[in-house]
This record gives structure tokens, C-alpha cells and sequence, in this order.
């Protein structure tokens, strides 16, 4: 059954979630709202993990104010925010997956092309830029809510500071999977974090009932995943030459290996990302090596690196070419994650 999130402010009570302690209060009209929410919702029999609901999902939900503790910021929303600029790929996949693409008034930093499924919901939005846009770029578009993948994304030299944004009636929510605070990071992070993230966005944006129903649609494919019963050990390969960046032992590298049934190398290294020695990979010898496939650092690429390296060269995984491929943007908390899993069992099981 879907819970709600923690950090919303909801009945005039106090509870604790996870580190944090929230003491909460809302208007009685939002409660019904987190009623209905918080129902346990069917699961599609034939839904896709990811496919976005129809364009008219429920936009406009009442049930304000929202009160939510993000990453250490209180923020307020009144409404539905009308004009959302997303940074990074993970958040504006999750605005179209709960149809609000006609709410979002511009894109930027996104980790590579959108889902099929996505495609022409995203083809009429304004590409702010490639990398983290400026403030002043960020405000030409007249936002009135920024919704930002990563923490750093909000600074002087980014879209702006959180509080200065506020101040300009501009309000800014962080996924709650990239807080980066003790008490607010995802320790470990968990489908049901990821999914209780979908419906506090949901919650937010004015589309609790698109929320529910991608829970629902996701929850029902990650059930339907048989994972790897061999034991195979894995590497996670992000990024990295001279010193190779992997998944560690609390992000969506490790959820996702571990949903397919694959034993992390780097899971007692307590972060999502850390930087690991050649040396100690070979030391590891991994079964298998999941290559993240980006547009500035290629599967490819490091496949090449990992062949021409010659400690790496010799390791079994390497010399059968026993490598799983996922796209950038499903290696960050978001609705590729279940189809991640997935696409691991099934490509294990075209391995050599």
C-alpha cells in the first residue's frame, strides 16, 4: 500500500519517519486529500513501468497549502505551480510521467533523451540549456516553482539560492532522494522511498491521482521481476579513468542491482557514488560490469577503457565481455528505475 510522504505537513499531530520528526497541520480539506491518496490502488495487469497517464489527469487538485520540510528547507506551495522549469532528467521525466508536461515552461542539465513514452509531451518545452542554467536565464521564463535533481543545482552560480528564489515568489523543491543531510538522504534508498517521492511530487504539482496510478503501474512491474538466482557478483561502472566512479552501497546503483539479483562489489561503502581503485576492482573480480552509458562518457568508452587497461584486461567479466548497459538518466532515483531492474535480468540472461 502507497504511504504518504513524512515530510508533508499533514493532521495537527507529530510522527516520526526514518531521523526526521515532523510536527504537522493542515486544513481538512488536504487530509481528505491524503486519504485518498494513501488507498491502497489496484495494480494495472498490463501497465509498462513508467507510462505516463493520459494528458488530463487531475491537474489542479485542491488541497492546499502544502507544507514540506525538502531537504532541510520549508517550503510552501499555495497552489499547483502553473510554470515549473526541471533541472536534470529524473525530474522532468517524473513531471511527464504524471502528465504535466503543459506545466513545464522549460528543461535544462537533462542526462539525455526522453523516454519514447515522453517523447511529445517533451517536444514543445523550451531547452534552457544543457548544463545548469543561470538565474537570470532560469527567471526569463517567469517560473513560479523550480524543481531541481540535485541540491547544487541551487547556488549563486546555478539557477539561484533557495532562499533568494523564495524571496522573488519563486518556490524550489529538490527530489527528495538527492538530499544530501543526515536525517533527509535515503539511507538506504528503497522502491517504496522512490515511490512515496512520485506521490509527494504528485501531492505538490496537483496530481495526487496520476501519482497513484504510476505507483501503482510501477509497484505491479517491480512484483513481476524474477531476479538473478546465480550470485553473481557486479560492478557498477559510472564514470572515471584514471580512478573509475561506481555505485555504491545506499543509491539507486545498489537498489537497482539488488532487484535484479545482483551483489554489489562496492555495498558496504556507505554512499550512492564513491571512487574505487582499478586495483580493487581486480581484487573484486566481478561476475558482471554495468556500464552507465552517458553522452560524455560512452558504454563504449569506458568498455574500451576497461580492454585496454591492463590489470583490467585480464579479468574474466572483461575478457567474455560480460558488460550490462543502463542509461544515464535510470541511474538516478526516478521512473526508470523499475525498467532498469528489469532490462538487467533480461540482458544477464543473453550474457556468455
Amino acid at each position: 500500500m502507497p504511504h504518504f510522504s513524512p515530510s508533508v505537513r499533514r493532521s495537527a499531530t507529530s510522527h516520526s519517519v526514518g531521523h526526521r520528526v515532523t510536527r504537522v497541520a493542515a486544513p481538512a480539506a488536504f487530509a481528505l486529500a491524503l486519504v485518498a491518496l494513501a488507498g491502497c490502488a489496484s495494480p494495472a495487469a498490463d501497465g509498462a513501468a513508467g507510462t505516463a497517464p493520459p494528458a488530463d489527469s487531475d491537474t489542479g487538485t485542491s488541497g492546499y497549502p502544502i507544507t514540506v520540510d525538502n531537504c532541510g528547507t520549508e517550503v510552501t506551495f499555495d497552489a499547483a505551480p502553473e510554470r515549473i522549469v526541471t533541472v536534470k532528467s529524473s525530474t522532468l521525466e517524473l513531471l511527464l510521467a504524471l502528465g504535466l508536461g503543459d506545466k513545464v515552461v522549460g528543461s535544462a542539465f537533462s542526462d539525455g533523451p526522453v523516454p519514447d513514452e515522453y517523447a511529445a509531451a517533451a517536444a514543445s518545452i523550451d531547452v534552457v540549456s544543457d548544463k545548469v542554467p543561470g538565474q537570470e536565464a532560469t527567471l526569463a521564463l517567469e517560473p513560479d516553482a523550480i524543481f531541481a535533481g540535485w541540491e547544487s543545482n541551487f547556488s549563486a552560480e546555478g539557477v539561484g539560492e533557495r532562499d533568494g528564489l523564495e524571496r522573488l515568489g519563486v518556490h524550489t523543491y529538490v527530489a527528495p532522494a538527492a538530499c544530501k543531510a543526515a536525517g533527509y538522504m535515503p539511507d538506504p534508498l528503497t522502491f517504496d522511498e522512490v515511490f512515496r517521492e512520485f506521490e509527494e511530487a504528485g501531492a505538490i504539482f496537483g496530481a495526487p491521482d496520476a501519482a497513484a496510478d504510476l505507483v501503482a503501474t510501477q509497484r505491479a512491474a517491480l512484483d513481476a521481476i524474477v531476479p538473478n538466482d546465480e550470485g553473481l557478483t557486479a560492478l557498477w561502472y559510472s564514470s572515471g579513468d584514471e580512478t573509475p566512479y561506481v555505485g555504491a552501497g545506499i543509491g539507486a546503483p545498489q537498489m537497482i542491482m539488488q532487484a535484479a539479483g545482483l551483489e554489489n562489489i562496492a555495498a558496504d561503502v556507505r554512499d550512492t557514488w564513491t571512487p574505487m581503485s582499478w586495483e580493487a576492482i581486480v581484487a573484486a573480480n566481478p561476475d558482471v560490469i554495468v556500464l552507465v552509458d552517458a553522452a560524455w562518457n560512452t558504454a563504449d568508452q569506458k568498455v574500451a577503457k576497461l580492454e585496454s587497461n591492463p590489470a583490467t584486461a585480464e579479468l574474466p567479466a572483461v575478457k567474455n565481455k560480460r558488460y550490462l548497459i543502463v542509461d544515464f538518466p535510470a541511474s538516478e532515483a526516478g521512473v526508470r528505475n523499475v525498467g532498469a531492474a528489469q532490462s538487467l535480468v533480461d540482458q544477464l540472461k543473453q550474457l556468455p
